[in-house]
C-alpha cells in the first residue's frame, strides 16, 4: 500500500489529531491530554495563553517545542488589523510562520467573519506566513482561500464550543472534493465518534479542544480522540460498501440445500 503521509505547509506529521491547549484546569493537565492524544501540533491562542511573559509559568514548560509544533492562532481577535499585529507579534518573538488564522464576527456565535478572513489571508500569505484558515463551511469561500494561498482549509463542524458535531456533511464533502490543500475541520466536535465521522468523510484531519479539556476525563478523552481519527481515517482509505435501499443477502445464493 502506498504510505498515508499527512503534509502541511510541506511539513510531514505523524497524526492526523490537532489538539488545542485552552479550557483545560493547568497547563499540567494540558500536556497529559496532548500526549495521550498523539498529536504533532497544539494551537497556541497568542492573546489568551502565556507563551512569551518568563516571569509567569510558560506552556513551554510543559510541552517540549521541538517536540511539539506550536502553532499560533488569532482567537479572540475581531478585525483583520487584530489578527494580523497578533501573529506578526507571534513571528517576531518566537519566530513562527505557520500559524492558524480565525478573525471572528460576533460574539454570540463566534462565527468567522470571511470577509476580514480573506482579506487577511491575502496580507499573511504575501509577508510569508503559511496559514492555516479556520473559516465557515461554504465550499465558494473556502476555494476562495485556498485561491489566496491558505495552506490547510479548517471550516467548522457547528458552532465554536458547541459540542454539536458535524452539521452540514454535504458541505465538508464538496469542500474536500475541490480542495488540493488539506482539509481540517474545525469547531463543534463534541465527542470521538464526530471525529470517526469527519475521517470517514475524507477529512485529512481534525483540530479538538473543547471535546477534550471539558470532558471529566481530559486524558481519556485525548486517547479516545486519538483512536477515533486513527479508525476514521483507516476506514475511509479501505473505502466503505456501496449503500442499498433494500436487504442484501451477506450468504451465497447459489447452491443452496
Amino acid at each position: 500500500m502506498k504510505k498515508d503521509i499527512f503534509k502541511i505547509a510541506g511539513k510531514s506529521l505523524k497524526s492526523r489529531l490537532i489538539i488545542g491547549t485552552g479550557k483545560y484546569k493547568s497547563f499540567l493537565e494540558t500536556a497529559k491530554a496532548v500526549e495521550a492524544s498523539g498529536a504533532s501540533i497544539v494551537t497556541v491562542a497568542v492573546r489568551r495563553v502565556n507563551i512569551l511573559d518568563k516571569k509567569k509559568p510558560l506552556l513551554s514548560d510543559y510541552i517540549d517545542p521541538k517536540k511539539i509544533i506550536f502553532l499560533p492562532n488569532t482567537a479572540g481577535c475581531f478585525t483583520s488589523e487584530e489578527a494580523l499585529r497578533t501573529l506578526r507579534l507571534a513571528r517576531e518573538m518566537g519566530g513562527w510562520k505557520l500559524v492558524k488564522l480565525e478573525v471572528i464576527g460576533d460574539k454570540k456565535t463566534l462565527y468567522p467573519n470571511m470577509i476580514e478572513t480573506i482579506k487577511s489571508t491575502k496580507i499573511l500569505v504575501k509577508e510569508g506566513f503559511k496559514v492555516m484558515v479556520y473559516c465557515t463551511d461554504d465550499p465558494l469561500l473556502a476555494k476562495k482561500l485556498e485561491d489566496n494561498g491558505a495552506s490547510a482549509i479548517m471550516p467548522l463542524a457547528s458552532p465554536i464550543g458547541s459540542g454539536l458535531g458535524l452539521q452540514n456533511k454535504v458541505n465538508i464533502s464538496l469542500i474536500i472534493k475541490q480542495s488540493k490543500v488539506p482539509v481540517i475541520v474545525d469547531a463543534g466536535i463534541g465527542t470521538a465518534s464526530d471525529a470517526t465521522i469527519a475521517m470517514e468523510l475524507g477529512c485529512d484531519g481534525v483540530l479538538i479542544n473543547s471535546a477534550i479539556a471539558k470532558a471529566k476525563k481530559p486524558t481519556l478523552m485525548a486517547k479516545a480522540f486519538r483512536d477515533a481519527v486513527i479508525s476514521g481515517r483507516n476506514s475511509y482509505l479501505a473505502g466503505r460498501m456501496g449503500k442499498n435501499y433494500f436487504a442484501t443477502a451477506s450468504s451465497p445464493t447459489k447452491g443452496l440445500i
